[in-house]
């Protein structure tokens, strides 16, 4: 979770510094943060389009990464997500898709949709949970 907390400082969106890691036996995959797609200007160099309270020009993190492993011909399916954020709907779909079985995340981001496809696909969510000294 820290690797996906760093991750997030590179987010480009200033809504919103989202990170995701994708692991798959204590080996990390990829990476990704919401930002704009290639060869599009980000949101913190022009600003935000906003639409129904979602910014249209940021892909999110958990998106970025799974493009990741397309782009360098990593294959994702068995992975675990660590997010920062629990992933909206079309992340979840995304997720599911791309073949990952497990999510965590730190911070809630209520879809009771997105929980549900997660639950039908068999894909295990759980909210992380710091250990208190």
């Amino acid at each position: 979770m820290e690797v996906a907390q760093t991750v997030a400082t590179r987010a480009t969106c200033p809504r919103a510094s989202v990170g995701a890691v994708l692991v798959r036996q204590h080996r990390i995959l990829t990476t990704g943060y919401n930002g704009a797609p290639r060869n599009v200007a980000h949101c913190s160099e022009i600003g935000c389009e906003i639409v129904g309270g979602h910014c249209l020009r940021a892909t999110h993190a958990e998106s970025n990464a799974i493009v990741q492993g397309a782009l360098h011909g990593v294959q994702l399916e068995g992975a675990t997500a660590y997010c920062t954020h629990q992933p909206c709907i079309n992340c979840a779909k995304l997720l599911i898709s791309a073949g990952i079985v497990a999510i965590v995340y730190r911070d809630s981001y209520s879809d009771p949709f997105a929980e549900r496809l997660l639950n039908e696909a068999g894909v295990k969510f759980a909210k992380y949970e710091t250990a208190n000294p």
